[in-house]
């Protein structure tokens, strides 16, 4: 998958360049030296985390179950996967130390700590790190067959879900739309989460709706998948050219392959990088050592869902719109990102 935004990558990298000389050897194991003490292996154990993930039916709710569980058994943390709105809603528990981790759309992510979008003033902006980019999320629009809907454009005047309240969905939808001139008073708006617009369209109560996910997302299998339910998907470009000229290229054009969803093409659809991110006062070897289970068991995470394949360590560098936390910053120097 071809990714156009690769900033967080090159400042990784001048960071790893600058603390080489006081960089742990690859593959240690981080260690806590307590003054007078010998150096020791950091336990974890009872350890509460909080992970922020995602509303039923999308990818994040499942992925960040499975990491909460990998977490839990192998650093002997106890962890819980919250159900959220998504994205919005994760950085605002990030922000209000709510949360330990959070799984957040680089937009959201970045206009939380910059204080824009939804966290504008008055709304006070978020202090996080990224851990790493974890996979790309890709802006599904779907239109029931039969209603006339066959582009962005036609989307006004209709019945449409746009995302949960708090959701990053929401938020790029609304961008979307606004490519086309069209505001949310524009369209019978609706703010519904993916099981819930899949069950709405199924009766007859919605014309289209905006899910930003990975892939497959469960509620939309489901959906294509009920008997007499023909849906149409609506490719975009031209709005993700306008949105990454307007916002910033966190906006990129991904594709939605043939057959994910019986679509019989691929789909051009706005994509945008998923981030795993942390309180920016998270203790640096619970970050290192989180970063490292979770690339450690990735098989694990495979079998949850298979986004977690794209866990790789050469596009966990990329794509970021926040800083990395040194936690993060370490490991990845031990496992020689950045390295020619």
């Amino acid at each position: 998958m071809t990714k156009t935004f690769r900033t967080a990558a090159l400042l990784i990298s001048t960071i790893l360049v600058a603390t080489a000389c006081a960089a742990p050897r690859a593959g240690s194991t981080p260690t806590t030296a307590p003054t007078g003490a010998a150096t020791a292996t950091p336990n974890f154990t009872g350890r509460a985390l909080n992970v922020a993930t995602g509303p039923t039916g999308g990818v994040y709710i499942v992925y960040g179950a499975g990491m909460a569980n990998v977490l839990t058994n192998k650093l002997k943390v106890s962890a819980n996967a919250q159900s959220t709105p998504a994205s919005v809603d994760n950085m605002k528990l990030i922000r209000d130390k709510k949360a330990d981790l959070a799984l957040v759309l680089a937009d959201t992510a970045f206009d939380a700590v910059n204080g824009k979008g939804r966290f504008a003033p008055p709304e006070t902006t978020a202090k996080a790190k990224t851990l790493g980019v974890m996979y790309t999320n890709f802006m599904h629009v779907i239109a029931k067959d039969g209603t006339g809907i066959n582009t962005i454009a036609d989307l006004a005047g209709k019945r449409v879900s746009v995302g949960a309240a708090g959701s990053g969905t929401e938020t790029k939808a609304l961008r979307v739309l606004e490519t086309v001139n069209l505001k949310k008073t524009d369209v019978q708006a609706q703010n519904l989460a993916p099981a819930d617009s899949a069950t709405a369209m199924k009766d007859g109560k919605l014309d289209a709706f905006f899910w930003d996910g990975g892939l497959p997302t469960a509620a939309i299998t489901d959906l294509v998948n009920s008997p007499n339910m023909k849906v149409n998907f609506l490719s975009h470009t031209d709005a993700v050219t306008k949105m990454a000229t307007t916002y910033g290229s966190y906006y990129f054009v991904g594709t939605i392959p043939k057959g994910t969803y019986k679509n019989e093409a691929d789909i051009k659809v706005a994509g945008t990088a998923n981030l795993l991110v942390v309180p920016d006062d998270l203790d640096e070897p619970l970050a290192y050592a989180i970063l490292q289970t979770l690339f450690d068991s990735r098989s694990e995470l495979e079998a949850v869902h298979p986004e977690a394949k794209n866990l790789k360590l050469e596009t966990a560098v990329e794509e970021s719109q926040i800083d990395y936390h040194a936690g993060a910053i370490r490991d990845y120097q031990d496992k020689g990102a950045g390295r020619e």
